[in-house]
């Protein structure tokens, strides 16, 4: 199972940049990731991006494998010394501990297909996180630009995930204050492109995102702009 090419479908390069801006929002990921990676063992980024993640583990001493389909980003990856491949295909199976995609199913045309591919690149006790963007009602001028091809309800994630063959540990949605934030711009900008602009990123995440995380405390059963599942194979 491959990702879309970021030219056809995954798509959004420019919004990947603009996301750099939300320092608050992926250092929130990437305590994330700590929180459900094993002190140790080898640890497969499915859709990498530009490392964003991978690149930090990578400074901290851990064995990273990434997935990116993009050529570019690949050659960026492989040139910052993290190991890089095209497709979940080349990299042999139960040969990982720990394993996450942010970001990255609500691309994929067949994302059963790549749960279940993910689920046979785990060896048996490894360890799933993934983290996609919730509720069609925000479904959106945005979402079409960077490619998403859907958005996921909590209980539809994790029948997903648990048909792929996987033992659910958790799931919660994330971002309450982010849900309000992207039915506003659904509604009010509609018939936009959908590009994300740095300086509402910034303010954003500088200002809404912390009290989103408190408000999450409460929320989380119920919505968020985003839904987490973790799981075990």
């Amino acid at each position: 199972m491959s990702l879309p090419s970021r030219d056809a479908g995954y798509g959004g390069a420019e919004n990947l940049e603009v996301m750099r801006e939300a320092r608050n929002y992926n250092a929130w990921l990437l305590r994330l990731i700590h929180r459900y990676a094993p002190a140790s063992g080898h640890i497969l980024d499915f859709g990498a991006g530009q490392g964003t993640f991978a690149l930090p583990l990578q400074l901290e001493g851990r064995a990273v494998t990434c997935v990116e389909p993009d050529p570019a980003l690949a050659a960026s990856l492989c040139a910052q010394g993290l190991t890089a491949v095209s497709t979940v295909a080349q990299l042999e199976n139960a040969a990982f501990d720990f394993a996450y995609t942010l970001n990255v199913l609500e691309h994929i045309e067949d994302d059963a297909a790549a749960l279940a591919a993910l689920h046979a690149k785990l060896r048996p006790g490894g360890r799933l996180l993934v983290y996609v963007p919730a509720f069609q009602v925000l479904y959106g001028s945005m979402d079409r630009r960077v490619g998403h091809l859907r958005r996921y309800r909590r209980l539809d994630l994790v029948r997903r995930v648990r048909a792929a063959g996987f033992a659910i540990e958790k799931s919660q949605y994330a971002d309450s204050i982010g849900f309000f934030a992207a039915l506003a711009f659904r509604l009010l900008r509609s018939e936009s492109t959908g590009d994300l602009a740095r300086a509402h990123v910034r303010l954003y995440d500088r200002l809404a995102f912390p009290l989103s995380l408190a408000l999450d405390l409460l929320c989380r059963p119920f919505f968020g702009k985003n839904v987490t599942v973790v799981a075990r194979r």
